[in-house]
């Protein structure tokens, strides 16, 4: 993708579908972070809810009209964004600027019981966002339905990155300015199939090479709760346990980068080399998981067809080393003239792709 900044889950159920924990209830008007369920890569401790990946979210009721959630970001001079729902429906995506913490009131139309879910609509590299309480009545903290899980790894893609420039116009702003997680073609794709989803996402990010440069790779950062190649921190993979993982990537190995720096031609040995190593490593976190390999809805013509034979190649070799297991899958999207910024599918164009996708899915998870 034609972006420097390096290139990553859930569906949404009624209030009756989640479960309140007995000792999450807050009868004062305010629920601490450390009470709340977090999903996806976040890491939750007795003062804030760090959200770091691409969706990652919290759950939680109230009673009443309205509600405040007080968030803040880790840089001061930052800015980052939050999507949420109320009671099923998705309502907005929310600006956060700086490290002074802010408020955002959540209004519901009638009064009674309510469910809020909160993602974060950008990915890690754009900095966490704490959710630091939750103000209200009736509030009692959610955790996700029991549900199958599909874990989607990718590139800016899989972010939803440059998808909405509804606020932001194209060329305007800072790059995560467009993002929308919640409406990229994963979660999408999981809210169809009533399945819980991670996003495990990076924009730019490739399998040997990244967009425009030799790495850190996709290989190189997985095993770090945010991604960065330097980060201290690393993630817990007995966390969940995925039923799918998919994997997304390629678009970025291809990829001619920004013209200036030198690119070698793709080299499909590398490739196929690595993504093997890859696959290798997911087994080894998460051993009972299907595997599923997709193609890149941005290849066309040559790159199109090299895709698909390097899947194939991978597919077959993985196959042949695991017997005993379940076979990989592969899911080929049909070449798209996306519509967003930057070359990237908007937010219409991954409704088509979850459209395209979600049968393949279905069947994984009935298998």
């Amino acid at each position: 993708m034609n972006r420097s900044i390096i290139f990553s889950v859930v569906i949404v159920f009624a209030c009756t579908s989640c479960s309140p924990s007995n000792n999450d209830s807050s009868s004062e008007g305010t629920l601490p972070a450390s009470s709340l369920h977090p999903f996806g890569r976040a890491v939750l401790n007795e003062n804030h809810v760090e959200l770091i990946s691409s969706a990652s979210h919290v759950g939680f009721t109230f009673t009443g009209t309205e509600c405040t959630i007080y968030v803040s970001l880790e840089n001061g001079d930052a800015h980052n964004y939050v999507q949420y729902e109320l009671d099923g429906v998705y309502q907005e995506r929310v600006r956060i600027t700086g490290k002074d913490t802010q408020p955002i009131t959540v209004h519901a139309e009638t009064d009674g019981a309510h469910t809020v879910w909160i993602y974060k609509a950008t990915e890690a590299h754009t900095g966490p966002i704490f959710i630091k309480k939750i103000t209200g009545q009736g509030l009692s903290a959610i955790a996700r339905p029991d549900a199958p899980l599909i874990e989607f790894i990718g590139n800016s893609i899989t972010c939803g990155a440059a998808a909405d420039p509804s606020e932001t116009a194209c060329g305007a702003g800072a790059y995560h300015d467009q993002h929308n997680a919640f409406d990229s073609y994963g979660p999408r794709v999981a809210r169809a199939l009533h399945a819980n989803f991670i996003l495990s996402s990076v924009s730019g990010i490739g399998i040997y090479r990244n967009w425009n440069s030799d790495g850190p790779t996709m290989p190189q950062v997985y095993e770090k709760t945010d991604f960065q190649f330097n980060g201290s921190r690393f993630w817990d993979f007995t966390t969940y346990k995925p039923d799918v993982v998919s994997i997304a990537l390629g678009t970025n190995d291809f990829s001619n980068g920004d013209g200036r720096r030198e690119r070698l031609r793709f080299d499909s040995a590398s490739f196929v080399r690595n993504y093997i190593d890859f696959v290798q490593l997911i087994k080894s976190k998460y051993p009972a998981a299907q595997i599923a390999l997709l193609n890149s809805p941005m290849a066309n013509g040559e790159r199109w067809t090299k895709l698909q034979n390097c899947l194939n190649a991978i597919k077959t070799i993985i196959d042949m080393r695991y017997k005993d297991e379940q076979p990989v899958a592969v899911f080929f999207f049909r070449p798209m003239q996306p519509r967003g910024c930057t070359g990237h599918p908007n937010v219409d164009d991954h409704a088509i792709l979850a459209a395209e996708v979600a049968p393949f899915f279905k069947a994984m998870l009935q298998e």
